[in-house]
């Protein structure tokens, strides 16, 4: 079977990464086999091909997973729009595909690069494996465009890899085959855990970590901030960070804050916060330095939805600041918070977590055991 992989943004290309490693049972990967996957090495044949939505933070997690592209589109342009970029994906992977003729497309998520790549192999008759299928917000406008572009991916999906039973059951809504629908877990979970392991072999080093560990206080609680969602453009964020202004009046607390380098984030986050007392604002940083980051930390405030997925990995608590989310098995599990961007309920619920949260006890993560990938090719192995 041959199965050509296709991401463009950094979370899909941690997320993609475990399942590529699976598939290829490459020799530099530090994943364990696992009895039954060893005789299927020439069962696949894997191609990878980024779109480069996001071009330097995807260069990153590429380097640390160790993943070479065979196509490398290098689509990201200053000011691009969502229908600019579309376009140039449409017509792009339609080279791709045409040359390299797959049994499957494997895409992931909720991005322009999943849905125009879905679209384009569907023009050509080519199957579509959609890995993290079936979330929902039934709000066409929250995420945007995310909430639209996994709507389209699963219309076009001949597989579709789910992550929990609640987006088995939005698929079997709009009318989506059981026989179609595969219960994974998230692989998401997959890379955390590759990551930690790699972090913790001998050889292992990172300058960013340590440059980090020399600046952060050893005797405060870390409240641990990131956003990036176009909806909370403006006001959510002026909103966001009134509210960690507040916070950071706290002698027990530092706030660090990686800032998105989308300017209608950076410009509103350092024309507050800058040079504040118990705050820090630094650079995006790579996905491991992340990672030991959430270890760091004693509650996450974030709109992201990966960081939803990892944090109960980790026992931290996280506060959504979105009015909604398309995970919610976290929030019901107690994990997350939903709060929006409301100046006083983000200030009364982070309070509340630093003076009373106690731990989340034996609780499983809902998002799954980091064995999504070895699932996704049990099937495929059945399919081959």
């Amino acid at each position: 079977m041959k199965i050509l992989i296709v991401f463009g943004t950094r979370p899909e290309a941690i997320k993609m990464a475990p399942l590529y490693h699976e598939l290829c049972q490459s020799e530099l990967s530090l994943f364990q086999s696992y009895q039954g996957v060893e005789d299927s090495k020439n069962k696949f044949e894997v191609k990878v091909c980024v779109t480069a939505q996001h071009r330097k933070m995807l260069d990153q997690v590429l380097d640390f997973f160790e993943i070479v592209p065979d196509y490398d589109l290098n689509l990201m342009q200053p000011n691009q729009t969502l229908n600019g970029l579309s376009a140039n994906i449409l017509l792009k992977m339609d080279e791709v595909l045409i040359q390299e003729k797959p049994d499957l497309v494997l895409v992931h998520g909720d991005t322009t690069t999943s849905s125009m790549v879905a679209l384009a192999a569907f023009h050509l008759g080519i199957k579509v494996g959609h890995v993290e299928a079936g979330l929902r917000t039934f709000n066409k406008h929250a995420p945007f465009p995310e909430e639209i572009n996994r709507q389209i991916t699963s219309r076009i999906a001949d597989i579709h890899f789910t992550p929990t039973e609640q987006a088995n059951r939005n698929l079997l809504k709009e009318g989506i085959l059981q026989k179609n629908i595969v219960e994974t877990g998230n692989t998401g979970i997959d890379a955390l855990f590759w990551t930690l392991n790699k972090m913790e072999t001998k050889n292992y080093t990172n300058p960013e970590i340590e440059q980090l560990k020399n600046s952060l206080p050893t005797n405060k609680k870390i409240v641990l901030v990131t956003g990036h969602r176009r909806e909370n453009f403006g006001e959510g964020f002026q909103n966001l960070c009134q509210a960690l202004l507040k916070i950071s009046e706290r002698e027990d607390v530092v706030i660090i804050y990686p800032v998105h380098l989308n300017p209608n984030v950076k410009e509103i986050v350092y024309e507050l916060l800058s040079n504040k007392v118990n705050i820090q604002l630094i650079p995006p940083v790579s996905y491991p330095t992340f990672v030991w980051l959430m270890q760091q930390s004693y509650l996450i405030v974030s709109d992201s939805g990966g960081i939803q997925e990892e944090a109960p990995s980790l026992g931290k608590p996280v506060l959504v600041t979105r009015n909604v989310s398309e995970r919610p098995e976290g929030v019901a599990a107690g994990f997350s918070t939903i709060v929006g961007t409301d100046k006083n309920e983000i200030i009364k619920n982070i309070q509340d977590i630093m003076d009373n949260f106690e731990g989340f006890g034996l609780q499983k993560n809902p998002y799954g055991d980091g064995n999504a990938s070895r699932k996704i090719i049990e099937y495929l192995l059945n399919q081959a």
